[in-house]
């Protein structure tokens, strides 16, 4: 039995999670800088008697903290990939929390690659009798090209037994 629970252990593991150049504390000093930009605007035109500019520059600021939010929002999905011997499981999860499992043997597994000339990988797929699961979408072309050869050395090691 000892030998089956070493099969089992999975010895690659992956948390896939979108970039983001923007951190929480760059986030927050953007936003201020943005209101005192937009009080001290709107100052200067509430002062000339044009005050619908003053509430039209809040719109701006509000809109790109909507945006900002949503952004980040997005940020929380992740894919977490584990390859064992006798296992590939990838566990995608949206941003909402929303969580949906795929497993799958690493001997019936295809992983797939679509490349673009200058940009590199587009798309990554593993498949397995009828099953199609995309994976790093999210990615950014150097993540999706380090990734692919790390799972694609996993699964050859899975496959070599």
């Amino acid at each position: 039995m000892p030998e089956q629970k070493d099969a089992d252990e999975p010895f690659f593991r992956a948390l896939l999670t979108p970039h983001r150049s923007l951190g929480r504390k760059g986030f927050v000093t953007l936003m201020l800088v943005l209101l005192l930009a937009w009080a001290s605007t709107g100052i200067v035109f509430l002062s000339m008697g044009a005050w619908p500019v003053f509430g039209f520059f809040g719109l701006d600021v509000l809109a790109l903290y909507l945006a900002f939010r949503w952004n980040y929002r997005a940020a929380r999905a992740r894919e977490e990939v584990s390859v064992s011997r006798t296992r590939l499981d990838i566990r995608k999860v949206a941003p909402s929390g929303r969580a949906e499992a795929h497993s799958f043997n690493p001997f019936w597994t295809r992983f797939s690659v679509s490349r673009h000339d200058e940009i590199g990988i587009t798309r990554m797929e593993v498949s397995s009798r009828g099953d199609r699961v995309s994976i790093g979408s999210f990615l950014n072309p150097n993540d999706r090209e380090s990734f692919a050869t790390a799972f694609g050395r996993a699964l050859a090691t899975a496959r070599a037994g």
